[in-house]
């Protein structure tokens, strides 16, 4: 029953002191034979109110009780004096029974708080958690989830839904390009074997293995994990608003088979209530997603026990803090990586990442090939292949290098193989700064992945499955990756040769030669997928075989003073014409990724800029040979007086600047 302090009325107050009357004395007037009882107060002891009478006891149940109450679900929890709490102990013990600690009864879970604002607040947490139900109520309260679509698939989701804090079940709505992108990897590794066994270790709403099961049907068998009940409970729920069976898998229950009522699909989705680590470890799969509140390094050793070979695994890390060099104390710590803020922070975190899953790989005689990774504002995403043997354990721990970069310039380059140690290896940087500048210009940062980030033939068909499943935010994307990986320009990218080549592709794989002799014509089916998964594995071999430059230089960065730059288009063409390998990058609007010097970068940007004034930008196109000719010869001459000329750190740009101007009135006038 429910504790007499929850009632709905005032009035159900006053009858539960009617009750108790029998317990007192009765009084009775002296001038009339009217008997006029005195009631007790239900909610206090009779150290506190003696019985009084009807009108006096009215006024004290609405003012010291009702109106500080705390209304929830149509009843009111008003405050209690009995001595239902315990109370702690004074330094004077005979006045600890005196002394009745007030406090309120929750209707839920029959907690004691003592504070009003404590109450209402847990009251809220109960609901954020879609605890509402309470033990009290035998009208079932009115549902609180809130019903949310995306890709076809509807998922219910509590109140605070986008803040993990506040609920078990997170969903967030921005990530709605990392679940596309996560689906078209999936989509891809189905067309290459079927059936697929697939885990979303961290289900929480079930958002994506609905996806998965909902579009790719027969091809994939979906497994959701969550290690909480309460997202378990939202995940079978969101199953049975999709029309799905679930089957139930926990440590304590035995499988249990689930029908929903009505129902117009036969797939099956298993749902687990376990740690992402046991059930890793327990069974093994063909693709594993990872999408932890945090950093997903706790959960590599166990994601690449058991994968299959040539199986994906793909992570989502969110603690974007530390990876984004903002708290380079945490990065060191979760990924022994030491790292700077730099103009090229995002491909470092994606190539930390990598590093970690590297590490991880090998530690379980697996090499990795990197199929995708993307940097955005809110998630760093890696999908990678998993390549069973030593061998390529080997070749991709050999990747993971350190990077030397020069703080004065941004000039980047990864240190080169061998044990011998260099007295000075920064003098591996292509710039001279190291040399002409004072102090230390240059840090070692790292280690981190040198390999490609990108696998062309793997992101083609990835754009070939966001086509076919209408995934509008994931194509633009896909399309931009597909010229980085390539490093290309949009505009010689070609829709109907992208086909073509796909269905080449397709054919090479899916087709095999018929044999001559009898005996091989007869070839079983775990052979032929073997097969396939080998032929797979040598497509794509050719297709990294072009590597794209590693890092972006950001053209803002390295603009000059006083110049109007041309157009970030028009200058990929020109350092293209220039013969150089160029492309736009999706870690940066305004990134150009080119395996062009830093040096030669800055004379085609500096070649192609106008200077800002009006005179200027009249005379800038007729004599262009001379101003390109004169500033060759000014930061020929900048070059001789810096080695000469030696200036406090804290006025290098000052004074750089002035000798510029010295020497070149005529490009800087301005300035």
């Amino acid at each position: 029953e429910k504790h007499i302090s929850i009632q709905r009325h005032l009035a159900d107050l006053e009858k539960l002191a009617d009750m108790k009357e029998g317990k007192f004395t009765v009084a009775v007037t002296q001038n009339t034979d009217l008997l006029v009882e005195k009631k007790p107060c239900p909610l206090c002891p009779e150290e506190k109110l003696k019985a009084c009478y009807s009108h006096k006891l009215h006024r004290h149940l609405q003012n010291l009780h009702w109106k500080v109450s705390v209304e929830f679900e149509g009843y009111r929890m008003c405050i209690c004096h009995l001595p239902c709490r315990p109370v702690k102990p004074n330094l004077a013990g005979d006045q600890t029974f005196s002394k009745m600690g007030a406090h309120y009864h929750c209707i839920i879970c029959s907690a004691t708080i003592t504070r009003r604002t404590d109450m209402i607040g847990h009251i809220n947490r109960h609901v954020n958690k879609g605890e509402t139900e309470s033990r009290f109520i035998t009208v079932p309260a009115p549902s609180s989830h809130e019903v949310l679509k995306e890709s076809a698939t509807e998922v219910q989701v509590l109140p605070n839904y986008s803040t993990p804090q506040k609920t078990d079940s997170y969903f967030n709505p921005k990530m709605k390009l990392n679940r596309q992108l996560i689906f078209c990897a999936l989509a891809v590794l189905a067309e290459e074997r079927k059936p697929i066994e697939c885990l979303d270790a961290f289900g929480a709403t079930g958002i994506m293995g609905l996806q998965w099961a909902k579009h790719l049907r027969s091809s994939v068998r979906v497994t959701i994990n969550d290690c909480s009940e309460n997202s378990v409970t939202m995940i079978r729920e969101n199953c049975h608003l999709n029309k799905m069976k679930v089957k139930l898998n926990t440590e304590e229950d035995d499988n249990d088979e689930v029908m929903a009522d009505g129902e117009e699909n036969t797939d099956t989705i298993e749902v687990t209530k376990m740690d992402a680590n046991v059930i890793m470890h327990l069974r093994s799969f063909d693709f594993i997603h990872l999408d932890p509140f945090g950093t997903s390094v706790n959960y590599l050793d166990s994601a690449f026990r058991n994968v299959r070979n040539l199986g994906i695994v793909s992570l989502t890390s969110t603690d974007i803090s530390s990876l984004y060099a903002k708290a380079q104390h945490v990065a060191l710590r979760h990924y022994g990586c030491n790292i700077v803020r730099t103009e090229y922070y995002k491909e470092l975190a994606a190539r930390i990442v990598i590093a970690a899953v590297t590490r991880a790989a090998a530690r379980c005689n697996k090499g990795i090939e990197v199929l995708l990774a993307v940097a955005l504002e809110h998630f760093v995403l890696v999908v990678v292949r998993v390549l069973r043997g030593p061998s390529p354990a080997d070749d991709s721990a050999k990747k993971i290098r350190y990077l030397i970069h020069c703080q004065w310039c941004e000039e980047r380059i990864f240190q080169k193989e061998g044990n011998m140690v260099e007295e000075n290896p920064y003098q591996q940087l292509p710039c001279d700064c190291h040399g002409s500048m004072p102090g230390k210009t240059a840090v070692v940062l790292g280690p981190l992945w040198s390999g490609a980030l990108f696998n062309t033939g793997f992101l083609r068909r990835m754009l070939l499955q966001a086509v076919q499943y209408s995934l509008d935010e994931a194509q633009p994307l896909l399309k931009t990756l597909v010229c980085e990986a390539e490093c290309t320009t949009l505009k010689h990218f070609s829709t109907q040769s992208f086909y073509d080549e796909n269905k080449q592709e397709e054919c090479g794989v899916y087709i095999k030669t018929p044999n001559t002799s009898a005996e091989s014509s007869v070839v079983h089916g775990k052979r032929k997928s073997e097969e396939v998964m080998r032929n797979a594995a040598k497509r794509q071999k050719p297709e990294t075989s072009a590597e794209h430059p590693a890092f972006y230089y950001n053209i803002h960065r390295h603009s000059i003073k006083g110049m109007n730059m041309p157009k970030l288009n028009k200058f990929l063409n020109y350092l293209s014409e220039a013969g150089y390998r160029v492309s736009r990058t999706h870690f940066d609007p305004m990134g150009v990724r080119t395996n062009a010097p830093l040096a030669q970068f800055k004379t085609v940007l500096m070649k192609y800029s106008t200077p800002t004034y009006a005179g200027g930008q009249a005379e800038g196109a007729v004599h262009l040979a001379e101003d390109l000719q004169a500033g060759e010869q000014v930061q020929a001459a900048a070059d001789s007086k810096a080695e000469d000329v030696k200036f406090p750190e804290d006025d290098r740009s000052g004074v750089a600047a002035t000798m510029f101007t010295e020497d070149c009135p005529t490009h800087c006038a301005a300035d």
